[in-house]
């Protein structure tokens, strides 16, 4: 697998133990700080874009078109990375567009792109408009590249094939073996290219995905596929994908905060000054702690707490 010819984010991001929620917990946990990737306000996109717009500069291409929900940190990410580019940008925003942007909304337009509200909380309906947007972009001669919610493609994915290898060398510089590596899942990319780095490297732990907004059946058959199609891209052979789901966090449903989610909140910010958000962080970090309190969790090894960013979308208030 090579390299992406773009590489803004920061790396190796951060790997260390939580001294303090450890304690409390009684459990070893330690976090990859993949909220610190350094471009555009980081977090894990800023992997998958490097391949992405890898892809599309080979392409040849004039225009980004991204979708996601109104405070989508993907979009936000896409922005930023077409700004940098010199590339335009369209935003498909899912949602009423509000009288007040805030948080990664208003990144989006301090970086430039166009947007665009589609009144729907259906993804479909939302990747239906950015197809119509792709079609109009193409019938005025520009070359737009459209990258689906959250870069969840094979190539996007990539870039957490190489996210795990570099996991596993701070394990090594750390002198911890990992038993377990527990993070936010939705649209699948993160975790299908943790499951492909993890069956290329032989690693016997779990790689699980707390589910933020599927069911575990859709979920589960969501990442296989993703890993299966990774896996050819980057040249490795899988029969199986290890997937494992756990979707009892999700609460309400999508972009709703739970009780749990800001408890975990609280409990990361308190005792060791780390920011979640309540979409994505805040629900895996309630089912790590949840799982931990309920003796769920492996004692031998450590288990890794994989911080998928987000911080922007703490200040759009929790009614966003």
């Amino acid at each position: 697998m090579t390299a992406p010819d773009i590489t803004r984010t920061l790396l190796p991001t951060p790997f260390h133990r939580l001294d303090r929620l450890s304690e409390y917990l009684g459990v070893d946990v330690y976090c990859k700080r993949d909220d610190l990737t350094g471009f555009g306000f980081g977090g894990n996109k800023t992997r998958k874009l490097d391949y992405l717009l890898s892809e599309a500069q080979r392409r040849g291409a004039t225009d980004l078109v991204a979708t996601g929900a109104v405070q989508s940190n993907f979009c936000r990410m896409a922005a930023a990375y077409a700004s940098a580019s010199g590339l335009d940008c369209h935003l498909v925003l899912g949602g009423k567009e509000p009288s007040t942007y805030t948080g990664n909304l208003l990144l989006d337009a301090l970086f430039g792109a166009e947007l665009h509200f589609v009144e729907s909380e259906r993804w479909d309906d939302w990747e239906r408009k950015a197809a119509e947007i792709e079609n109009e972009l193409l019938n005025r001669g520009r070359r737009p590249y459209r990258m689906p919610i959250g870069g969840s493609t094979p190539t996007g994915a990539l870039g957490y094939v190489a996210a795990f290898e570099e996991l596993l060398n701070d394990a090594r510089i750390a002198n911890v073996e990992i038993s377990e590596i527990i993070h936010a899942s939705s649209s699948g990319g993160t975790q299908a290219g943790l499951v492909v780095g993890q069956v290329q490297r032989g690693w016997n732990g779990k790689v699980t995905g707390i589910s933020v907004a599927w069911p575990a059946g859709v979920m589960h058959g969501v990442v296989k596929k993703l890993a299966r199609e990774t896996a050819v891209v980057a040249g490795i052979q899988i029969d199986e994908p290890p997937v494992l789901v756990d979707d009892r966090w999700i609460g309400d449903g999508y972009a709703v905060p739970t009780v749990a989610g800001g408890e975990a909140r609280s409990l990361f910010a308190r005792l060791e000054g780390i920011i979640l958000d309540d979409v994505y962080t805040a629900k895996a970090a309630a089912a790590m702690i949840g799982r931990c309190q309920a003796g769920d969790l492996e004692r031998k090894g450590v288990v890794v707490f994989l911080h998928t960013g987000g911080s922007p979308g703490v200040f759009a208030g929790r009614s966003e």
